[in-house]
């Protein structure tokens, strides 16, 4: 009778395991199309994501391009170390959460505005014309942007300080000056992708039901109260996401956007992590000591979305997962 019951309970995870593959394999072949749909983004993903991901193995290695990949020498966490004792490592610090900070201030806010606002513009040809407007800096690449900057900015050169001097007022350094350096960055993401922003979330108010925005105005609610009380919340769970999305990206600036604007004068508050993983993995073949630093800043954005997806749960959201 024992024996019966142990052969009976090993046999069935056994059992178990063949019903769960032939339900996996049932679904396989129903959503034979979908899966079909989608093999060129996970094949993409697959090889440009997930097998380069072994490269960070060189951040624990000497990594020496004649000795090859898998010869070169241990060290563990020796880059680490010497990154975290190296002089630079707080300026970068500062300078990636600074330029990170007033992004999230003044650059995230704006896009949930503009959607708003746009929401309200009750001809349609003139929504499509403003957002055609907005929209138009996101498909500009750095380099014209930056372009644009010198031929607005520049002090000898430039519109704005030309302006200024016909006005009888002294011209502004605005591209040499350590103390709007940060803020000129800013700026220029706001240009470049504020318009661009609104996607998602004019999407996200499309599905607000209509009959809410009824019901409020039945009981006397004007244009800003249904704003408050009926659009912003049913785009909350967006802005939640989106938030812990950026908030996951605090240790990126943006390398294209910092190279092109940094100088001599400004190196002090514009040399962030992405500019010294150039600097001392491209030009100066640090290619062990760049991919630690990397490393490092993938990290400290895996933990920061967990944290903050854990906060946005704690508070009634979805979050991200």
């Amino acid at each position: 009778m024992d024996l019966q019951v142990q052969q009976n309970r090993t046999a069935a995870p056994h059992t178990n395991q063949r019903s769960r593959l032939k339900t996996i394999g049932r679904g396989l072949i129903r959503d034979r199309a979908l899966y079909l749909i989608a093999s060129p983004m996970l094949l993409y993903f697959l090889i440009f994501k997930y097998v380069p991901m072994w490269g960070v193995l060189i951040a624990f290695k000497n990594y020496t391009p004649f000795v090859g990949f898998m010869k070169s020498e241990w060290v563990g966490l020796e880059h680490f170390y010497r990154f975290f004792s190296n002089e630079a490592f707080i300026l970068l610090l500062r300078n990636t959460l600074a330029i990170n900070f007033l992004n999230l201030a003044l650059f995230f806010p704006l896009p949930i505005l503009l959607s708003l606002m746009l929401n309200e513009a009750r001809r349609e040809w003139i929504k499509r014309t403003i957002q055609s407007i907005i929209y138009l800096p996101h498909f500009l690449s750095w380099v014209v942007i930056a372009g644009i900057t010198y031929l607005l900015l520049s002090t000898s050169d430039g519109i704005i300080n030309k302006l200024l001097a016909a006005a009888g007022f002294a011209k502004f350094d605005f591209l040499t000056n350590e103390s709007v350096f940060w803020l000129l960055l800013t700026f220029q993401s706001i240009w470049k992708e504020a318009g661009w922003g609104t996607v998602i979330f004019l999407a996200a108010i499309t599905s607000v039901d209509p009959q809410q925005y009824e019901a409020a105005r039945i009981d006397g609610a004007g244009r800003l109260r249904q704003m408050w009380h009926v659009t912003l919340p049913a785009i909350r769970n967006v802005i939640i996401i989106l938030l812990i999305l950026r908030v996951g990206h605090m240790m990126d600036v943006g390398f294209e956007q910092v190279y092109l604007m940094m100088n001599g004068a400004v190196s002090n508050v514009a040399d962030v992590f992405d500019t010294y993983v150039y600097r001392s993995g491209i030009q100066q073949a640090q290619f062990s000591y760049s991919t630690a630093v990397g490393l490092f800043k993938s990290i400290v954005g895996v933990i920061l979305v967990v944290i903050t997806n854990r906060l946005a749960k704690k508070f009634g959201e979805d979050g991200v997962y």
